[in-house]
């Protein structure tokens, strides 16, 4: 039974990815199948991918990523520090914002509203949603289609503007002995720097730890083989799934029911974010494309996803985002338990899980 789900999920996955791919939608393979499998799942269908499958996808991303990164890619090294502090101080606003909205639009309690409105980290936000009672599918639907409408509709939108076009993708040259190798050497390699990532929890470690061995190895010339084409546009495929067998269990009445505050929570975090990131734009003269990925409040794997599919720099949208999530992960359980503590004379809302 359960290879059949997961057989279906990646069949909806591929069909979604391969017609926008096929048609040229901006990151296609990614945004088409995160609809079809979310469509599969809200229409009652069992979307499922197991844990291994997740692990491989993001260590094929990760090792992708790595491979546009030249000498020349660290050219903007020096205004990181600069657009990360604007980065820490967006993040705060859009969580402060963001909570304020749902509270004040939608009645939520203050606990859900802070956990729903914080702009990374989804899964270290249920975990705490769930230790202090809040109502986990509310907050789940809320940070979900976050994640959703970042990676189905930026891609399109930077292209609308004429701010990105699709990635000059390396490829390998004639299929000799010494390619192998190196394919082999690059991939080994990888999987050790994403194990080791990992292991000493760095936020998406396996991705990032396979990112860094292959960009230390393409940008020092070691290495020139690169992942196949199929092969990361099955793993941007795959990645799809992911996102969109998160809706699988959901009812479309509590979907509906939450559809308006996602929407709403969503709309002050991307209007939050634009307004810092314009500033960024225009003062530090940075490529606009590479700052709205950078602060889109979407998730790492996705928007790491979206800058090679969109020919931006991987390294400036990797150290944004860790830091996001960085940021997210430190701060937010400490000031949720703090709303907590404050109304601890109130009984908590109730789990739902029941459909």
């Amino acid at each position: 039974m359960r290879v059949r789900h997961v057989a279906e999920t990646l069949a909806f996955a591929a069909l979604g990815g391969g017609i926008f791919g096929w048609v040229g939608v901006p990151a296609g393979f990614l945004s088409g199948s995160i609809l079809a499998v979310a469509g599969a799942a809200l229409a009652g269908r069992p979307m499922r991918l197991p844990s291994p499958a997740a692990q491989a996808i993001y260590v094929v991303i990760g090792i992708s990523l790595g491979a546009v990164v030249t000498p020349e890619t660290l050219h903007g090294i020096a205004t990181y520090p600069a657009s990360i502090a604007v980065l820490v101080l967006a993040m705060g606003c859009i969580g402060l914002a963001g909570a304020a909205y749902l509270r004040l639009a939608h009645g939520w309690d203050k606990t859900a509203a802070f956990l729903a409105a914080a702009p990374g980290g989804m899964s270290q936000v249920l975990i705490v949603a769930a230790e202090l009672g809040a109502d986990l599918r509310a907050v789940a639907i809320v940070q979900t289609m976050r994640v959703v409408i970042v990676a189905v509709g930026l891609p399109s939108g930077l292209a609308l503007l004429g701010l990105a076009g699709h990635a000059v993708r390396r490829v390998n040259g004639p299929f000799t002995g010494s390619l192998v190798i190196e394919l082999g050497m690059l991939i080994a390699t990888s999987i050790v720097g994403a194990a080791a990532a990992h292991r000493f929890r760095l936020p998406g470690g396996l991705m990032f730890g396979a990112m860094i061995i292959s960009a230390v190895l393409h940008g020092s010339g070691l290495v020139h083989a690169v992942v196949p084409g199929w092969a990361a546009n099955a793993a941007a495929v795959a990645l799809g799934a992911l996102i969109g067998a998160r809706f699988t269990n959901t009812p479309l009445r509590l979907f509906f029911d939450h559809l308006a505050a996602a929407f709403g929570s969503f709309a002050i975090a991307v209007a939050i974010a634009a307004v810092f990131a314009t500033g960024l734009i225009k003062f530090l003269s940075l490529r606009a494309a590479e700052v709205m990925i950078a602060f889109a409040p979407g998730s790492v794997d996705a928007m790491m996803l979206l800058a090679l599919a969109l020919h931006l720099d991987p390294v400036f949208v990797g150290a944004h985002h860790v830091m996001r999530i960085v940021f997210v992960g430190l701060m937010m359980p400490f000031v949720a338990r703090r709303r907590v503590a404050r109304t601890s004379s109130k009984e908590p809302p109730p789990i739902t899980f029941q459909d």
